[in-house]
C-alpha cells in the first residue's frame, strides 16, 4: 500500500510541474541540478590538462551522466530503504533494466578510451563501479552510503577522471581541485540530508514556521552549489574554447 510520503519529491523545485507523471518521476530520477554538478566537475577536470582533447570532454560527460545521471539514481531507488520518495511509478525490474542498460554503455565507452588512450582511467573506472553499486545499493549494512564516500565518488573523482582522460596522468593541480570538488559535493550532501527530512515530515504534518524557513534556506543552498558548479564547468570550458 502507498504511504502518504511517497512519491513526496514530485513538487521539488528540479522535477517538471507538467506532464505525465511518469515522465515527471523519470526527470526527478535524474536528479539533473545535482547531475549536471557531477558533469560539471569532469569538464572541470578535464580543463586542467595542456590541450583539450573535445571529442574526450564529451565522451566523459556521456559517461557519467550514464553511470551516475541514470544507473546511479536508478540504483538508489532500488536500494533506498523504508520510504520510496519516488513511490512505485517504476518497478524494481524496470530500474534494474535501466541501470543495467545505462552502465553497459557507459562503461563500453570507458574502455574504448582506456584502451586508446587513457590506460591510467581504468583505476578510477573500477573505484567508481564499486562506489555506485555500494553506497547507492547500500552494501555492507550501508558502510560506504556515507557523506564522505559521497563526496569522493561524486565530487573529487570525475574531476580526476575528467584530467585523466585528457592526459593518462596525474597532478597536484588536478588533486587540489579535486578535493575542492569534493568539499563542494560535501557541503551539498549536507544540505541535502535535511532538506529531505524536512520535506518528508511536511507530506505528513503541517511544518511549523521555523521548519519552513530551514526548508527554504537548505533548498537555496543546494540550488546555488548545483547551479554555481554547473556556470564554473561551462565558463572554463567557454574559456578553454575560445583559447
Amino acid at each position: 500500500m502507498s504511504r502518504p510520503e511517497d512519491g513526496a519529491r514530485l513538487n521539488e523545485w528540479f522535477v517538471p510541474s507538467f506532464g505525465p507523471l511518469r515522465f515527471r518521476v523519470a526527470m526527478g530520477l535524474l536528479f539533473l541540478p545535482y547531475t549536471g554538478m557531477v558533469l560539471a566537475f569532469t569538464v572541470i577536470g578535464s580543463m586542467l590538462a595542456e590541450t583539450v582533447h573535445w571529442d574526450r570532454v564529451a565522451a566523459i560527460v556521456v559517461i557519467y551522466f550514464l553511470a551516475l545521471g541514470v544507473a546511479a539514481h536508478a540504483l538508489d531507488a532500488v536500494g533506498s530503504r523504508g520510504t520510496k520518495p519516488w513511490g512505485s511509478v517504476f518497478s524494481r525490474r524496470q530500474l534494474w533494466g535501466v541501470a543495467a542498460g545505462s552502465l553497459v554503455l557507459a562503461y563500453a565507452m570507458g574502455i574504448y578510451y582506456m584502451l586508446r588512450d587513457a590506460p591510467m582511467l581504468g583505476w578510477i573506472a573500477a573505484a567508481e563501479g564499486f562506489f555506485l553499486l555500494a553506497y547507492n545499493l547500500e552494501w555492507y549494512r550501508g558502510r560506504f552510503h556515507t557523506d564522505g564516500w559521497f563526496a569522493l565518488s561524486w565530487g573529487g573523482l570525475p574531476v580526476l577522471a575528467g584530467h585523466v582522460l585528457q592526459t593518462n596522468t596525474l597532478s597536484w593541480a588536478a588533486l587540489l581541485v579535486a578535493t575542492a570538488a569534493a568539499l563542494l559535493a560535501l557541503v551539498e550532501i549536507k544540505a541535502s540530508r535535511p532538506y529531505k527530512t524536512l520535506r518528508r515530515r511536511a507530506a505528513t504534518e503541517p511544518p511549523s514556521e521555523t521548519e519552513r524557513i530551514c526548508q527554504r534556506q537548505f533548498e537555496s543552498i543546494l540550488k546555488a552549489v548545483s547551479l554555481g558548479v554547473i556556470v564554473l564547468g561551462a565558463g572554463l570550458a567557454a574559456w578553454r574554447w575560445a583559447g
